[in-house]
């Protein structure tokens, strides 16, 4: 059964399937970071959140008190960066994801962060 893009389920499946990849605990090592997720519509803002603690991963709905980074972007972004159909570095490039807060540590977590479309690709979800 599909969970749909950004929802509740979403991040539950996927919080389970990162913390299962050892790639991605690998990539996240010892790193920690706290980051904002702002997905933009036409019906408003959605809001999720990603916790990188010791090689594991936390996320879940909302906001989060003081974020290292906050990355912005609209729905139809997400979507291509969740397909991987938009590489990261051109949404960037492009405009078409911002970023404000530490982008050092963003580019330090490259490796954990880039795991992320790669479990996604394996989720059945309803975009």
């Amino acid at each position: 059964m599909p969970v749909q893009f950004l929802s509740e389920a979403w991040t539950t499946e996927l919080k389970g399937r990162l913390n299962a990849t050892d790639s991605f605990r690998k990539a996240a090592g010892s790193a920690s970071a706290t980051l904002q997720q702002v997905i933009t519509g036409p019906d408003g803002e959605r809001r999720y959140w990603i916790r990188i603690q010791d090689g594991s991963i936390d996320m879940g709905q909302g906001e989060i008190e003081a974020p290292d980074a906050t990355i912005t972007q609209d729905y139809e972004t997400a979507v291509a960066l969740a397909k991987s159909e938009l590489n990261p570095v051109t949404a960037f490039m492009s405009g078409k994801l911002r970023i404000s807060g530490n982008m050092m540590l963003l580019m330090q977590l490259q490796g954990a962060i880039s795991e992320l479309p790669k479990v996604m690709q394996e989720m059945d979800v309803d975009y």
